[in-house]
């Protein structure tokens, strides 16, 4: 997989990009959230993908130095302002993070976490795709993924936009490093 591939959405003013892994610093008051129970609007956090046609499994291994409430990195799959996912780690406070992940359908995001330690500062995301439906696993080794979510995008999803992620929504800045990108036909068994 090239990076030199992907493509910005919302590029943050410090990063840097070698052959093999994406280093950023996240702009502050940046975001993905849409309007569900908030009712604020924000589609202004830093995003890298890569546009995929077909079914796929794509994963990537984050690394992540938050500090702030809400910093976050992961995983992302962007079709537009009003449909998308993310998944990853939330912080939250000196003793525990969100592992969490929110799908957005038709302009109104939901929010499902788990609390884990906030020692917690490198997790692989793994998301599979078959047709209009994913699959949404983590890892702390890279080895053994265990699954968060399956989930439909409503509408019609013919060019997958997934990539990686960072935003910090309050007034800070954090190091998000991301490597061991790999991009395979899909591995998630189909139903029969």
């Amino acid at each position: 997989m090239k990076l030199s591939e992907f493509k910005w959405i919302n590029q943050p003013r410090v990063f840097s990009l070698e052959s093999d892994r994406l280093i950023l610093f996240t702009d502050p008051e940046t975001d993905f959230w849409q309007q569900t129970y908030y009712g604020f609007r924000n589609d202004n956090g830093h995003a890298f993908v890569l546009e995929i046609q077909e079914d796929f499994t794509f994963s990537v291994r984050t690394a992540f130095e938050a500090g702030m409430q809400y910093d976050q990195c992961g995983i992302l799959l962007y079709q537009d302002s009003r449909n998308w996912v993310k998944a990853s780690v939330e912080y939250e406070n000196r003793e525990f993070a969100r592992l969490g992940s929110v799908v957005t359908n038709l302009g109104y995001s939901d929010w499902a976490t788990s609390d884990i330690p906030a020692a917690v500062k490198v997790v692989w995301y793994r998301l599979s795709r078959r047709a209009q439906d994913f699959y949404l696993e983590f890892s702390y080794d890279g080895k053994q993924f265990q699954q968060m979510r399956m989930f439909h995008i409503h509408d019609p999803v013919r060019m997958a936009r997934i990539g990686v992620y960072a935003c910090s929504p309050l007034k800070s800045s954090f190091k998000a490093t991301f490597e061991d990108f790999e991009l395979s036909e899909s591995k998630w068994e189909e139903h029969k």
